[in-house]
């Protein structure tokens, strides 16, 4: 090793929240620059400040700008040019005590007659998101009001909580607008995936749903460059992490363009001619790009071919210039920056370079691939990060990293929180096992895990710490497993059953009480699918044996290892009780514990000094107890 490297400093959570975060605004009108921002926290100020640049689309120097209105085209305007799409908030519902008791007013009760009363961190006030249309704005031009197209209808669009403008759009002809909504209320809405695409004219004020055959997710609307309408579809109603099709509206016909294909659609742009579809998913531990041909009425065969190639992730499709396709791209030591891939050459462009020269500065982990056989016979990808400087004579802490999802990809991905660099760089190696139910490995691997949360994937992750922990750097006795959501269950789980392999546990928001969270959470499809069912369903013999042999409640009497449970207080889809349950439970049984609450955060950590005072307690606690 040289003085040089030996001399780099390694990633620190401080330097990590001082990177610049990158995302894409879009390809300038005259094709010729991609315009972007750029996100830097500020730990001081305890808020991002965001920067705007424009860079040509053949690589070379970044220009600041002030103002990006001009410079790309807005979605949101009609072809025709006559109009302007938004949404904002619309009170619809009674549901402060104030609503019916205007004299009260300085109540603050909250009154509902069915469920949907909360989600993802807000509770419902009685107003939901609407799409509005009206004249596009110019100087000393008075204009009428926008119009709600969706006028007193008690249902969201965008949709909450993550929904933005990718949920409307216009028809060509400028004569309709397309939107995403799941026109459910109250109860029904909390247990239903049923999204669909409505199209809503101009002229007849009329709405028609042109998805209600599907039963699922229907959600990405785009119309291609020869006018046909495309969006994403899940068939099953309830499943969230259905496999994701790319279906075409062709002269009435409905093509799914994936369906034979065994994976799952992130998201998909149009080539400028018309004739193909590149798109995003998950593989084999990466996320690339893939192309679909469009037949049309040929009896030409619909192929899927992946088109990119690597350990990293193409995490977004930007657009295309000319035989360059535009993206963002990350790996487990790269945080996300935009590059031009060569369709016809096949090769890499990086145009933006942020976080370069900090990257510079640093040694940095590297990852490997293994593959471990599970106990029934599979093979199971595990990606190892070693810490930088990694020396194989000597003996390292391991981490088992349990992701959460449960159906979400391991991928290359690059996480503000949950990240392998730093962990690494703490002098950790890592073991993080694409276990069942993951993208990437095919729709039944990934469907495994529903129904089975304490079964085949404990073997899975036990089968991959136990795989590594057989190489000579690895300290056997320093073992520990750390994870959030769905990985913090497995925290849970794993804590009544390891069999004294680990010395440690970590669990962020993770799910503690399969009953209290069906009674508590608030997208109940998710347990409805996960659990098989509700626990007072007697007689459902898929449900009584995830309430009582997958409840990590079950198994406290064997608990014996210290834990380190994190809780966002305004977590509601694995809410607070799960945390104070488990770390009341801990305590009474007298194993070292310790509760870390951020009041006014949700499922994630965002605010920088929070996320400061969760990374430092995270490796104190390593540090104590490994």
């Amino acid at each position: 090793m040289s003085i040089a490297a030996s001399a780099q400093q390694v990633l620190s959570p401080e330097t990590l929240w001082k990177l610049g975060r990158v995302s894409v605004l879009g390809i300038s009108k005259d094709k010729k620059s991609i315009v972007y921002k750029v996100a830097t926290p500020s730990i001081e100020e305890n808020k991002s400040n965001s920067k705007f640049y424009t860079i040509p689309v053949t690589g070379g120097k970044a220009t600041e700008v002030q103002d990006t209105k001009d410079l790309i085209a807005d979605k949101n305007i009609s072809p025709n040019g006559s109009y302007i799409l938004s949404s904002q908030e619309v009170k619809v519902n009674k549901v402060l005590g104030k609503d019916f008791y205007p004299n009260l007013d300085k109540s603050n009760a909250q009154v509902y007659n069915g469920l949907d009363y909360r989600h993802w961190d807000t509770w419902n006030d009685g107003t939901v998101n609407h799409v509005f249309y009206g004249g596009v704005p110019a100087d000393n031009v008075r204009l009428a009001p926008p119009i709600d197209i969706m006028k007193d209808e008690p249902f969201d669009s965008p949709q909450k909580p993550f929904g933005g403008d990718e949920d409307y759009i216009w028809s060509p002809d400028s004569k309709n607008i397309i939107y995403v909504s799941k026109k459910k209320f109250g109860t029904d809405y909390a247990i239903s995936t049923n999204t669909d695409l409505y199209e809503y004219n101009l002229e007849s004020k009329t709405t028609k749903n042109l998805t209600e055959a599907n039963k699922g997710y229907d959600t990405n609307p785009q119309f291609s460059p020869t006018g046909n309408l495309t969006w994403l579809q899940m068939k099953r109603d309830g499943y969230e992490a259905d496999k994701n099709d790319i279906i075409v509206r062709f002269k009435g016909m409905e093509m799914n363009l994936t369906a034979n294909w065994d994976g799952s659609v992130d998201n998909f742009n149009w080539s400028p001619d018309g004739k193909k579809v590149y798109f995003t998913a998950a593989v084999d531990g990466t996320k690339q790009v893939f192309e679909v041909n469009f037949p049309g009425l040929t009896k030409i065969a619909v192929i899927v071919t992946q088109v990119t190639k690597g350990d990293f992730d193409v995490s977004d499709i930007v657009g295309f210039s000319g035989d360059n396709l535009i993206v963002t791209r990350n790996d487990m030591n790269h945080a996300a920056e935009v590059y031009s891939y060569n369709l016809k050459k096949k090769t890499w462009l990086q145009l933006t370079k942020v976080n370069d020269e900090t990257y510079s500065k640093l040694a940095l982990p590297k990852y490997e691939r293994r593959y471990v056989t599970t106990t029934d016979g599979k093979k199971m990808l595990v990606w190892v990060i070693l810490p930088p400087n990694f020396d194989k004579t000597k003996k390292y802490p391991t981490l088992l990293y349990c992701q959460g999802g449960p159906q979400s990809p391991l991928t290359q991905s690059y996480s503000f929180r949950w990240n392998f660099s730093l962990m690494a760089s703490q002098g950790y190696v890592v073991v993080a096992p694409n276990r069942r139910g993951m993208y990437g490995h095919g729709q039944e691997w990934n469907e495994q895990i529903s129904k089975d949360w304490g079964g085949q994937v404990m073997d899975d992750y036990l089968s991959a710490i136990d795989d590594v922990a057989k190489e000579s750097y690895v300290d056997k006795a320093r073992l520990g497993a750390v994870g959030a959501s769905y990985g913090g269950y497995s925290v849970f789980y794993l804590a009544g059953i390891h069999n004294n392999r680990f010395k440690t546990f970590i669990s962020h928001c993770g799910v503690f009480n399969l009953e209290s969270m069906y009674g508590t959470t608030e997208e109940v499809f998710f347990t409805d699918w996960e659990n098989g069912g509700a626990y007072w369903e007697k007689d459902n013999a898929v449900a009584q044996k995830t309430y009582s042999k997958f409840n990590p409640i079950n198994l406290v009497d064997k608990w014996n290892t210290p834990i380190l449970i994190i809780q966002g207080g305004k977590d509601y889809r694995v809410p607070i009780g799960q945390g104070q349950e488990a770390f009341q439970a801990a305590q009474l049984r007298g194993v070292k514990s310790r509760f870390l609450l951020f009041p006014d955060e949700n499922h994630w950590v965002l605010k920088p000094q929070n996320a400061q005072v969760w990374q430092s307690e995270f490796f104190k606690w390593l540090k104590e107890t490994l």
